[in-house]
C-alpha cells in the first residue's frame, strides 16, 4: 500500500516560510492517484489534528487555523503531497504528518516544525 516519508520540516522565525514534503513510497501512480490526502499535525501535548486536505480531483480544505497561510498541492507522477507554509506563527510548531484521509496508512515519522524568535 505504501509508507510515508515526511520531509522539509526545520525551525524558523515567525513569519518566515517552509514547504513540506509527503511520499508515499511504495506506492504506483494509479494507487497514489485516487487517495484523499491529508497534513496533520500535533503539538507537545496535544492531539493530532488535520491542518488541509486534497482529493484525488484536487479540491482542498483548510482548517481555520492555518487558512490564507497554507497551500496543500500534489503531484501524482511523483508520488507526493505538499504543504507550503507561509506567515509561520509559533502556534503551528508541531510536528507534521500526512496520511490518506479515509484508508490511513501506519504513520511515518513526521517532520518537525519550530517557529520560535
Amino acid at each position: 500500500q505504501g509508507r510515508l516519508v515526511e520531509s522539509g520540516g526545520g525551525a524558523v522565525q515567525p513569519g518566515g516560510s517552509l514547504r513540506l514534503s509527503c511520499l508515499v513510497s511504495r506506492a504506483i501512480t494509479s494507487t497514489f492517484s485516487p487517495m484523499h490526502m491529508g497534513w496533520y499535525r500535533q503539538a507537545p501535548g496535544k492531539q493530532r489534528e488535520l491542518v488541509a486536505d486534497i482529493t484525488s480531483g484536487r479540491t482542498t480544505t483548510y482548517a481555520d487555523s492555518v487558512k490564507g497561510r497554507f497551500i496543500i498541492s500534489r503531484d501524482n507522477s511523483q508520488k507526493k503531497v505538499y504543504l507550503q507554509m507561509n506567515n509561520l506563527k509559533p502556534e503551528d510548531t508541531a510536528v507534521y504528518y500526512c496520511n490518506n484521509l479515509y484508508q490511513p496508512l501506519a504513520w511515518g515519522q513526521g517532520t518537525q516544525v519550530t517557529v520560535s524568535s
